[in-house]
């Protein structure tokens, strides 16, 4: 059974940092792409951050782009989230997210096959 487990999320000032954490059992992570998306109240969900099987390639919503940062760690089973300068309006359930390796189409979570629960990040101002 494949599970994605999110954590650090919480309460963080804005301007500060705040590290998200994914923990990945029932698969093995080196044949998956990562993605981080989120959903705020209201709104769809949307693409953050993406990294590739290797972690060789990063790719970043505009919006997140020089503040966040995604890296992973293949033998540890763990993807990472760290949010620089946090704003108020990264406040939002962020989820961590698999998809196969082959599939090159990162923003759409319709290309990602697990999910995790997701963790609430909310930024102060």
């Amino acid at each position: 059974q494949v599970q994605l487990v999110e954590s650090g999320g919480g309460l963080v000032q804005g301007g500060g940092s705040l590290r998200l954490s994914c923990a990945a059992s029932g698969l093995i992570l080196s044949s998956y792409a990562m993605g981080w998306f989120r959903q705020a109240p209201g709104k769809e969900r949307e693409f953050v951050a993406a990294i590739s099987w290797r972690g060789d390639s990063t790719y970043f919503a505009d919006s997140v782009k020089g503040r966040f940062t995604i890296s992973r760690d293949n033998g540890k089973n763990t993807v990472s989230l760290q949010m620089n300068s946090p704003k108020p309006e990264d406040t939002a359930v962020y989820y961590c997210a698999a998809r196969p390796r082959s599939e090159l189409r990162y923003v759409s979570p319709a290309r990602y096959l697990y999910w995790g629960q997701g963790t609430q990040v909310t930024v102060s101002s």
